[in-house]
């Protein structure tokens, strides 16, 4: 492959963290929001505070962002954070599947595709 090529995955990886961690940011915006959140089952009711997830989801997004703004700069430093807070974003989504389920399904999707094509392309450009 060329590399140009890598450099277009790397740049769309870049564009798609950033589109992630923005709607992460907005997921926590919107459990700062609705702060409860009301689970039915066949015979109870149970209630569950969702602002300390917000919160995290909030944070999470936000350094995404900045994390993918320094990619799009050329920081180098910026692609290994870049795996770590997809890495930790998956996490973050999995546990808050109950929550809202599309949304972090969503965001999951987005997060390995970055992994993959952070790892892929800088394996790959140091090859070429």
């Amino acid at each position: 492959m060329t590399k140009r090529l890598f450099f277009a995955l790397a740049g769309l990886a870049v564009v798609v963290l950033i589109l992630a961690d923005v709607m992460h940011a907005m997921q926590g915006v919107v459990g700062l929001v609705t702060n409860e959140v009301f689970v039915v089952t066949r015979r109870w009711l149970f209630e569950f505070d969702v602002t300390t997830w917000g919160w995290v989801h909030v944070v999470i997004g936000l350094i995404g962002a900045g994390t993918g703004v320094a990619l799009l700069s050329g920081a180098s430093w910026a692609r290994i954070l870049g795996v770590v807070i997809a890495a930790v974003s998956v996490i973050a989504n999995f546990l808050w599947l109950p929550y809202y389920p599309l949304w972090a399904v969503i965001i999951i999707a987005f997060d390995v595709f970055v992994i993959w094509a952070l790892i892929v392309s800088w394996q790959d450009l140091k090859n070429v």
